[in-house]
């Protein structure tokens, strides 16, 4: 099933917004966030200002209900000013689909207009150190003491951590249970025995905390667990992941674009053999493949986007397509963006070499690019059945059984134009 893609007039003034606060506020400071390892507080207070925080809040909860492609166009502006910026924007959102697929009338009046104004960040706490791609294997614990959940455990790479007001935590409740083993449960910043601890040294995304969040005792009302019964935790996570792939993708074709707009300006600036650099067959290929690979990414996170808007059955699929494919863009295009460049894409002094650091992450949080494409394969499979009708056009396979009990399998010579 395809979606038709329609682009609202409120999605693309949003867009428009979020083009004007990257032009202002983000990519002027971008540099010097990225050194200092500091979160752009200036920037994000102009995206609240701007209501763009809104743009994934349903109408009942002070939002503007404008959709998950809204949300990948306003998520595609702002990180093609600053990569790391975007993903500062869109955890929002990663955070605060928990809430939103499973929360109580009650916990979506109380969190979400408080996030639809910016005035709470949020954060998503499922990794853990032996749990990343495999995230039935979580370790964190919730176990029931009266009216509260007491949380204990460790996560890794929470990002927004810190910065965040509100965090998303998925943890074990019924280590008994296979199917109904998670649960996720609300944790205010400030709540005692929850901290901050390591904050990471990374290579890209650097004004964007990514941090490990412990949990000593941490006490929590039952009323912050996400539903109205514990155990299907899992389940949210992935129908999150299935919300919050397409706006991964956005910030790679952002990304993406950002760099090519960098390497085809200075291909026409920079001169070799007295011609500029663009006017060689060589440099000529780069743009124009990285131009093709850029746009075909992202018409195909606007069609998962628009899947996710119309709850598509295929939404997981489609997500994982267009997360896999467009963050291989961004590395590909980020990575001919510097050869472009030549030696200075190699420098700090230009931007480039940050486009470049910060592309790789996209290819591993939100479920590793492995992971998306044995995603896509596992859809590919159950669809399958439905292509029974093309079957006498293939090799159809005959069994023979030998007298040792081995059974050897060969295609057969009767299809449709043997």
């Amino acid at each position: 099933m395809r979606e038709n893609i329609v682009f609202s007039d409120q999605a693309k003034e949003l867009a428009a917004k979020a083009r004007a606060i990257a032009d202002k506020h983000v990519r002027p400071g971008a540099k010097k966030h990225d050194r200092a390892q500091e979160y752009n507080w200036e920037a994000a207070r102009a995206v609240a200002d701007a209501g763009l925080f809104r743009t994934f809040i349903p109408k009942a909860y002070g939002g503007l209900e404008a959709g998950i492609l809204a949300l990948a166009m306003v998520t595609e502006e702002l990180a093609k000013a600053d990569s790391g910026f975007g993903v500062a924007f869109a955890v929002n959102a990663l955070g605060s689909f928990p809430i939103l697929v499973g929360g109580t009338e009650a916990q979506k009046q109380r969190w979400l207009p408080q996030i639809a104004r910016g005035e709470k960040f949020v954060a998503f706490c499922l990794s853990e150190k032996f749990a990343g791609s495999d995230a039935g294997g979580l370790a964190v614990t919730a176990e029931e003491d009266g009216d509260h959940y007491v949380i204990c455990g460790e996560k890794k790479w929470t990002t927004n951590g810190g910065v965040a007001d509100l965090y998303s935590v998925f943890c074990v409740t019924d280590p008994t249970s296979k199917s109904r083993r998670i649960s996720a449960i609300v944790v205010e910043k400030g709540t005692p025995g929850f901290t901050v601890k390591k904050v990471e040294d990374k290579m890209g995304i650097r004004c964007v905390p990514v941090v490990e969040t412990h949990f000593d005792h941490v006490r929590v009302p039952k009323s912050n667990l996400i539903g109205e019964r514990p155990g299907v935790g899992f389940k949210h996570a992935m129908m999150t992941l299935d919300l919050a792939r397409p706006g991964v993708a956005a910030q790679a074709v952002g990304a993406a674009q950002g760099a090519l707009d960098l390497a085809n300006l200075y291909a026409q600036r920079r001169h070799q053999f007295n011609v500029p650099i663009s006017n060689h067959q060589m440099v000529q290929k780069m743009l124009a493949d990285m131009a093709m690979k850029t746009e075909s990414a992202r018409w195909l996170v606007y069609a998962a986007a628009a899947c996710a808007d119309a709850k598509s059955g295929d939404v997981s699929k489609m997500a994982a397509m267009a997360k896999c494919l467009a963050t291989d863009v961004a590395m590909e295009v980020a990575t001919d963006a510097v050869q472009v460049f030549g030696g200075y894409g190699f420098m700090e002094d230009y931007p480039i070499a940050k486009y470049f650091r910060d592309a790789k992450i996209l290819q591993i949080y939100e479920g590793t690019n492995q992971i998306q494409r044995m995603v896509i394969a596992r859809h590919m499979i159950r669809e399958a059945m439905d292509l029974e009708h093309l079957a006498a056009y293939i090799p159809t396979e005959t069994q023979a059984t030998y007298k040792d009990g081995a059974v050897k399998t060969a295609a057969s010579s009767q299809a449709a134009g043997s």
